[in-house]
């Protein structure tokens, strides 16, 4: 999959396929467009192509937006780079790219930069400055430009039932379950392992703190998770705790990991943890005793939900 950055760098004669979006999470309905995308692409000999754009357009135009995202855009990539797509565009986006009208629009991004020769978008997909046209608004620009454009109808969005808006929802309520089925695969946060106040070792669950660069990734409502990772070619389970760590007074919010039979120095190695099911809220205990003995319990509901779902 090449991936471009910049809609004006690099301009080649490759006629595309287009669609675009925002396709935060990669969902089953996204899936479903990417899978019309690429058959239509190869039928026709042209390149698949995705137009996305960063920052999403909401965090530019909307800058009190709380808005968090699915995915970074790293985990984006490597998702659609799975989808069998030939090419996603990147574009910063910015208010002057907000303005470009309609026409320059068509003209400037889907004729110049990206040779369309076909547009796949959405019932409700609206372009341009204010987003003011319409699918029968591109419809005419395609006669004049000659490329072809595809409505994907609400009937087709309507039998997956998907969006991204319901998956954020899901993962805020802590409903892992319903995010991971939506999604098609487990959610994910890819950080960095740094080093934490050692409590978690001095209890006997050692834990690797998880530190997200990305600001607008979200994190998942505050509790303890089932997880699983992979630490070079070893697949690991374990649990983790998103929240503040009320017990033993923590000031501020941590992602903590502690994988099951492992000993080993995972200090600033990149990780990525799989969120698999989510176990209980996170609560404050009277004593650390209480916390140890509950860590025990959690450990043994683990355990049982990996044994159950993995080991079959």
């Amino acid at each position: 999959m090449i991936v471009k950055r910049n809609l004006f760098d690099r301009k080649d004669n490759h006629h595309t396929v287009v669609t675009i979006g925002t396709f935060d999470g990669v969902h089953i309905g996204h899936k479903k467009i990417i899978k019309k995308l690429v058959a239509n692409a190869k039928a026709n000999h042209l390149r698949s192509t995705i137009l996305t754009f960063f920052p999403h357009p909401r965090m530019v135009l909307q800058q009190d937006s709380d808005l968090k995202l699915l995915n970074t855009l790293d985990e984006k990539m490597e998702i659609l780079s799975g989808t069998g797509l030939d090419q996603l565009v990147i574009h910063p986006f910015t208010k002057e790219f907000s303005r470009l009208t309609a026409g320059e629009y068509v003209s400037e991004v889907l004729v110049d930069a990206l040779k369309a020769k076909k547009v796949i978008i959405g019932y409700d997909h609206r372009f341009g400055r204010n987003r003011t046209a319409t699918f029968d608004d591109l419809k005419t620009y395609g006669e004049r430009y000659g490329f072809e454009v595809e409505q994907i109808t609400v009937e087709e969005v309507d039998e997956v039932s998907v969006s991204s808006t319901k998956i954020r929802k899901a993962l805020k309520a802590g409903d892992v379950a319903t995010a991971n089925r939506y999604l098609g695969y487990e959610y994910m946060l890819s950080g960095t392992i740094t080093r934490g106040r050692a409590l978690g070792r001095q209890m006997e669950f050692p834990t690797a703190n998880v530190s997200i660069e990305e600001s607008y990734k979200l994190i998942p409502k505050n509790g303890v998770y089932v997880v699983r990772s992979t630490l070079g070619d070893r697949e690991v389970f374990g649990m983790m705790n998103i929240g503040y760590n009320p017990t033993v007074n923590g000031a501020k919010q941590s992602i903590e990991v502690h994988f099951f039979d492992l000993d080993e120095d995972l200090y600033d190695r990149e990780i990525r943890v799989y969120l698999l099911h989510r176990l209980r809220d996170e609560k404050r205990f009277d004593s650390i005793d209480a916390l140890k003995a509950q860590l025990h319990r959690d450990k043994e509901s683990s355990l049982a939900f990996i044994s159950e779902t993995y080991d079959q």
